[in-house]
């Protein structure tokens, strides 16, 4: 009997678990023009950033040519990975073979060598 579970009938149902959290109220006018006022200065940090870059013409001019030749070496890259991997599965494809060569040998050595016994089956 001490087993026995028997449900509880007073617990809530966990579909508005966080509707207590959340701030329904209003934001006041003072805390509005404050985060008004902070975007505003970060928007002229960004701006006066921006203006400090030098040569941005011409560096929007080369973007396309900057992003071929970034397209080629990422291709060149991947065409040498290719053959680093491909010299890769040479050496552990070797290795394994030699290892997998050694052990079936042996296995032959220890098979001949063994004294053979007959068992009788009944």
């Amino acid at each position: 009997m001490a087993d026995l579970k028997i449900p509880n009938l007073n617990i809530k149902t966990d579909n508005y678990i966080f509707k207590k959290k959340l701030n329904l109220r209003r934001k006041s006018k003072r805390r509005l023009f404050t985060e008004s006022f902070f975007l505003f200065i970060l928007s002229v940090l960004l701006v006066y950033i921006n203006y400090l870059i030098p040569n941005k013409n011409l560096l929007l001019q080369n973007l396309p040519s900057t992003f071929n030749k970034s397209f080629l070496l990422l291709i060149e890259l991947f065409s040498y990975l290719y053959e680093i991997f491909l010299v890769i599965f040479i050496f552990v494809s070797s290795f394994t073979a030699l290892i997998l060569v050694v052990g079936s040998f042996n296995r032959l050595f220890k098979v001949s060598k063994r004294k053979s016994k007959q068992i009788v089956y009944k």
